[in-house]
């Protein structure tokens, strides 16, 4: 039987055999012997790059009005069945079309885009941190370049990693998708780990939260009280976007999140909260 690698990025702490990929599916064991075990499958593997606004991410109090370069990979440590971006979080190398592109052409790259407004790079639109060696060693290219780099993440990633890479990232979007750890084992995720690394972030970079709310998922009243409570003892002063649920990927027959939810959520939020805002309505 082949030897199993434990990869240790992520809660879940995947068993690899030689030849397979962890839950990710962006990392992986490449074979027997192999001196540095578990590695980035995806690395410098880039499936999207677009200039958008800043505020997109989203960041809505980080350099407002300034454009990012946003760049994406493959591959998620969790499994949200609302998935937007279904086509390259849920894929694995096989099946992404993907465009190899190092750390210092993507620091180049960032560069050009300077004089159209750009302030850096974005790693978004699918889990940047399961790739967190080529965040990484891009973002330090980036920094010597007087460029920002920027995070949107799930925040499941071990506390240790993510602490090492903070002096490293400007601001960041962390999608705190629930209060409630029922929630979170469900999509194969741990709240108890996305908490202690907004803990960690808060204070030491620009940090803003994103909530999806989902009718019957996560939008009890209850838990919106708790959610904010949650927020409000970390700061008062982190921005929450609430954003609105719309029938994606295994979800399609669910319906939208009403405006009366969301709008009570923002309510609530308020009460504790200096900066709340709503998204998609």
């Amino acid at each position: 039987m082949d030897k199993a690698y434990k990869c240790g990025l992520c809660p879940r702490g995947c068993e690899i055999v030689p030849g397979g990929t962890g839950h990710c599916r962006a990392r992986g064991v490449l074979k027997e012997g192999a001196e540095d075990g578990v590695v980035s499958l995806n690395y410098g593997r880039l499936t999207s790059v677009a200039l958008d606004p800043v505020e997109k991410k989203p960041l809505s109090y980080f350099n407002p009005g300034a454009m990012i370069l946003s760049v994406g990979s493959f591959g998620c440590n969790l499994r949200c069945q609302w998935c937007q971006n279904h086509g390259i979080s849920m894929a694995g190398a096989e099946e992404a079309e993907a465009e190899e592109v190092t750390p210092e052409a993507l620091a180049e790259l960032a560069e050009r885009y300077v004089p159209y407004g750009n302030i850096g790079v974005a790693f978004t639109y699918n889990e940047p941190l399961i790739g967190i060696e080529y965040v990484q060693d891009t973002s330090r290219l980036l920094k010597e370049r007087g460029l920002k780099p920027v995070l949107v993440t799930n925040g499941c990633i071990d506390p240790v990693r993510f602490e090492g890479l903070l002096p490293l990232i400007d601001a960041m979007n962390i999608d705190l998708k629930s209060i409630n750890s029922g929630f979170y084992k469900k999509i194969g995720g741990d709240l108890d780990t996305v908490k202690q690394n907004i803990r960690l972030a808060a204070g030491r970079c620009h940090v803003e939260l994103t909530c999806l709310l989902i009718n019957g998922e996560n939008d009890s009243e209850d838990e919106m009280e708790e959610y904010t409570d949650f927020v409000a003892s970390v700061s008062t002063e982190l921005p929450l976007h609430i954003s609105r649920f719309f029938p994606r990927y295994r979800m399609k027959g669910r319906e939208m999140t009403s405006i009366k939810s969301m709008r009570l959520f923002e309510e609530i939020a308020g009460r504790k909260l200096k900066y709340v805002r709503l998204g998609n309505i």
